[in-house]
């Protein structure tokens, strides 16, 4: 528990952090987003491939993925089948919000300061951008547009460097190849800088937001909300039970499928011009009740 404690208390100083710089540095708006895409386009993807590198791909094949896969699949369905009336870009992408984690943003510096061991979440990241992602856009290509094409679907992972990172070092991995150092340190330098810039970038983000304005979106971002912080956890935390994992995987299982909301959503949101005011509250309000949910859980854990 106080390890825990301690992890979500680096957490929550460096965000806070990023929320002082916003709020009285003088920063420009834009400053958290181009932040984000520096983490996005350099420092993840490094942190990623040393991460993998060196890690044992057999949690590819487990059934903690399978725990993980199966409680966001049914948050998907408890909101679509909720929500069946509304629009079918508010269906799909509220379903998203409620079980669509941030493995990388949040994931990464839970995993790595919470959990004790970044890969953790490299499955997930992995099924969520090689499989999750391409559907949920092919969804929206096909409810917002009436028509979509499976090459340019299929070709955006292709073109994702998070997702040639993880593959890049998944050959390594299996290869047992080694990178000279000359190339190997700066890359592992980099990924270092990754999660204290995320958690600065998120800290900023949070600086002057307007929630939950009255209006048709605020009954699907509250149950998004609470699929994504409060259901899935509990789903993610029986079905582990069900499969008679150990209480480290358990607990480890319950802790990520807590994580928040992803940002990517918001990007799908802005591309597809559907949802945005949805996705914009539910990432924010998931990401501040993630933390207290996480506590109770490392508590609970820690009896």
């Amino acid at each position: 528990m106080l390890s825990a404690l301690s992890g979500f208390v680096l957490i929550g100083a460096i965000v806070a952090v990023g929320w002082a710089l916003r709020r009285w540095a003088g920063l420009p708006a834009e400053t958290s987003g181009l932040l984000g895409r520096v983490v996005y386009l350099v420092l993840a993807p490094c942190l990623l491939f040393t991460g993998v590198a060196e890690a044992d791909l057999g949690v590819l094949f487990t059934r903690p993925l399978l725990v993980s896969t199966l409680a966001a699949v049914l948050c998907f369905a408890i909101f679509a089948v909720a929500f069946r009336r509304r629009d079918p870009g508010t269906r799909v992408l509220g379903a998203l919000a409620g079980g669509y984690t941030n493995a990388n943003y949040i994931g990464l510096p839970v995993a790595t300061y919470v959990l004790g061991d970044a890969t953790l979440v490299v499955p997930i990241v992995m099924l969520q951008l090689l499989i999750i992602t391409p559907l949920a856009l092919l969804l929206l290509e096909v409810v917002t547009t009436g028509r979509a094409s499976w090459r340019s679907v299929l070709g955006r992972p292709a073109r994702n460097l998070l997702i040639i990172s993880v593959l890049l070092g998944a050959v390594v991995a299996l290869t047992g190849a080694r990178v000279p150092a000359v190339l190997l340190d700066p890359v592992s330098t980099l990924g270092q800088a990754a999660v204290p810039m995320i958690l600065l970038a998120f800290g900023m983000s949070l600086s002057g937001r307007l929630l939950l304005e009255a209006g048709p979106e605020r009954a699907p971002t509250i149950t998004a909300v609470a699929l994504k912080v409060a259901v899935m956890p509990a789903i993610a935390f029986l079905l582990a039970l069900a499969a008679g994992l150990s209480r480290e995987a358990t607990y480890a299982v319950t802790v990520l499928a807590a994580l928040p909301t992803a940002q990517n959503v918001f990007l799908y949101a802005q591309t597809f011009r559907t949802g945005v005011v949805l996705i914009r509250d539910a990432i924010f309000l998931s990401t501040v009740g993630c933390v207290p949910v996480m506590l109770v859980i490392a508590f609970l854990f820690s009896l």
